[in-house]
């Protein structure tokens, strides 16, 4: 038996809430695999990060993904980047979009930089040493350590998807943290239930040869919790299971 959390986005009462479902379901030692994207749109992303990083270095039974958001968070501070080549808006990690200023703020750093248009480049460097200053760097680290997939007999966890046809042990970080297109039309048998987040929907679905996970929790919906347990899966809810369809 083991559940899975999808896109969090700095959505701290949310996860506190679906981490209260999977122990009334599964006890305090449950297995719990989080899908990636913990930063980024809502308030709270420094104290989602600390939680997790904190709930792990305590031996909780935990597997945390790296999310594009998380990549793109991390990239940010390290190397002052704003842009990735993935986004085929063209928008900035800094455009409310994405969320990246609403990060920042939950570190106590307030983004001045416009969001749309030439960067001012002064300005932007001024925000990263703001930054390196306020966010930990275990933070970092954390975010950066995260593994790209996790694999159980017959489960698949990973933030956005797989490339079919690939084996899994052959893909690509980029593909893994940010696609879409050729794979959420993909009906094929991947040998395995892939379970992701990355696309958001209204609540999580079950698609046959996979299972998204984020239900739009980034933009107010509820984070609801899954369990998958010999070859089925239920989504968690006050009043118990209810299979995944």
């Amino acid at each position: 038996m083991i559940y899975a959390i999808g896109d969090i986005h700095g959505q701290l009462g949310q996860l506190e809430q679906a981490l209260a479902l999977i122990d009334a379901d599964g006890g305090p030692d449950a297995r719990i695999v989080f899908l990636g994207d913990y930063t980024d749109r809502g308030a709270d992303s420094a104290r989602v990060v600390g939680l997790l990083a904190d709930g792990i270095a305590a031996g909780r039974n935990w597997t945390a993904i790296m999310g594009n958001h998380d990549r793109l968070f991390t990239r940010f501070i390290r190397h002052g980047t704003v842009d990735d080549d993935a986004i085929l808006s063209g928008k900035g990690w800094l455009h409310p979009a994405l969320g990246g200023a609403t990060t920042l703020a939950s570190y106590g750093v307030q983004a001045a930089v416009a969001d749309e248009g030439p960067v001012n480049t002064d300005a932007l460097a001024a925000l990263v040493t703001a930054a390196r200053e306020q966010v930990p760097d275990a933070h970092l680290q954390f975010l950066e350590s995260r593994p790209l997939m996790h694999c159980e007999a017959g489960l698949v966890f990973v933030h956005a998807g797989i490339r079919p046809g690939i084996p899994f042990d052959a893909q690509v970080e980029d593909d893994l943290l940010w696609i879409r297109t050729g794979w959420l039309d993909d009906t094929r048998d991947h040998g395995a239930l892939v379970v992701h987040g990355h696309t958001a929907l209204d609540a999580p679905q079950h698609h046959g040869n996979r299972v998204n996970m984020d239900g739009g929790a980034g933009y107010g919906r509820p984070l609801v919790p899954a369990v998958f347990e010999d070859g089925q899966a239920w989504t968690l809810t006050p009043t118990g299971r209810i299979a995944l369809a």
